[in-house]
Parts: C-alpha cells; structure tokens; sequence
C-alpha cells in the first residue's frame, strides 16, 4: 500500500512544512513525496535525504529571499521581482540532493493552464523554479518550448497527483488553505475557472491533513524572508503535526498487520 507525503504551495510559508516534518519524520516513512511550488523544493530535499533539521536551518538562513529587486519586465512572461536569488537557491539544492525514495513535482504549463506532474530522474533544477514561479512575480520558465508557471496554480495540495501516482494513503502539509489576500484570490479563481481543470481525489484515497488553523501571514510574508516569520512558521508546523501522530501511528499498525496476514496466507 504506496503512502506518500504531498507538500502545498505557499512561498515563505514553506517553513511550516520543514517544522511539520521534523515531528513527523519520526513515526512516518513514504514511499513517495509529491509537492507543488515551494513544496516541490522541500519535497527534492526531503526525497533526497535531507534530515529533517538541516532542512530547517535551511529555511532559518534563506536570507536570498530577503533582498528581492523590483523591476519593470521585459516581457510578458516576466516578473516584477528579480527571481535570480531564488533561482540560485533552488540551484544549489537540487545539486546537493538526489532522490532515494520516489519523488514527484507539479508545474503548470501556462498556455494550456494545465498542471503537469514530474517525476525522478527528469526533474531539473530549471523545473524547481518553474513551480515556483508565480505569475506576474517571478519569471515564468520556459522548458522543452513549453512555457511553465507556478505548480500550486491550479490545485496548491496536489493529492490528486499523489492519487494518480499509485498512492493508497496520503498525509499532506497544506501551508496554503487558501491564497494570501484579495487580489491573489482573485487571479486564483479567475485562472481555475479559465483552466477547467478538477483535481479528482478518489474516495477510497485514505487522507490525513496538517494545516494551520489560519492563513499563516499577509501577502508580502509570503514572498519575502524574514527569520523571525520562518521561526514562527516552523514552532507552528510542528505543534500541528503533533495532533495527527496517534493516527499515523495507526496506519502504522494497519500495515504491519496487512504484511503478517499476507505471510501467513503465504
């Protein structure tokens, strides 16, 4: 029975996810991670090895995301904020990783505005940054000719891609229950309803969620770095993740028990 571990969009926010994972990494192993934008990137490290406090210094020195520079886009598929701190960021951690377990990650192909899953060995550093580059902020990616944009675009959990990729039971990170301020909101539901695209989540998917009781931060914490909101963000990832470990414990149990009826009939 695949289980796997599927981490939301949400930018900054990112830093919930890194403290959800530290208490959960203890009583949870996934045969498979997906994520969507900055949940991609955590779900690289993370399938690729990163313990679970390197990940969180990680999030605790992101000082590249602090200094962005407005700039006025040369193109439409440009950005109002120079992504070059981020993209060298996203660089630096796909090379000093490589999967171990199954990994997959969600880009959206802009022109179709249909999201499209990558998996292994065909995940680039260049496909990190696609997914996390959210429209009219960063700029979008263009690979293979295909021109890419922000993975949590059309669905931030991507459960459905967990679903598609053989998974019997998810737990899921959701660091974005819904996008950070009106005018994000806005474009989201405007972009989905253009899109026509359903995430379908089968019934018989066995689902566990840890999210905040609330949207984490404004707009602009968001997309800018700052220690103290990581720290706080991360105290909060864990504190929450704590309240469903009884119940990956049970899951826990439910496969052992599977496996033991399975050699006994053998």
């Amino acid at each position: 029975m695949k289980t796997a571990l599927v981490l939301s969009a949400g930018g900054m926010y990112g830093a919930y996810q890194a403290g959800a994972w530290r208490t959960l990494s203890d009583v949870f192993r996934p045969d498979l991670v997906v994520g969507a934008s900055i949940g991609a990137v955590n779900a690289w490290a993370i399938a690729g090895g990163c313990a679970p406090d390197s990940l969180i210094d990680r999030w605790l020195n992101l000082k590249e995301a602090a200094r962005y520079r407005w700039q006025a886009p040369k193109h439409w598929t440009g950005g109002v904020l120079d992504s070059a701190p981020l993209l060298s960021t996203i660089e630096e951690i796909h090379s000093s990783y490589q999967p171990k377990i199954e990994c997959a990650m969600i880009a959206t192909d802009l022109l179709r505005l249909h999201p499209r899953i990558f998996r292994g060995e065909e995940i680039t550093w260049r496909h990190l940054a696609a997914s996390t580059a959210i429209v009219g902020i960063f700029e979008q990616v263009r690979i293979d000719g295909i021109l890419y944009s922000d993975g949590g675009l059309l669905s931030a959990l991507p459960v459905w891609a967990a679903a598609e990729l053989g998974a019997a039971r998810v737990l899921a990170v959701n660091a974005l229950p819904e996008a950070p301020g009106t005018v994000a909101r806005t474009f989201v539901r405007a972009m989905r309803l253009l899109s026509g695209f359903k995430a379908v989540v089968p019934d018989s998917l066995e689902v566990l969620t840890v999210t905040p009781r609330r949207l984490l931060g404004s707009p602009a914490e968001s997309i800018y770095w700052r220690r103290e909101n990581a720290e706080r963000w991360i105290a909060q990832g864990e504190e929450d993740a704590r309240a469903i470990v009884a119940a990956l414990e049970s899951w826990d149990n439910a496969r052992d028990i599977s496996l033991t009826n399975c050699f006994e009939r053998e």
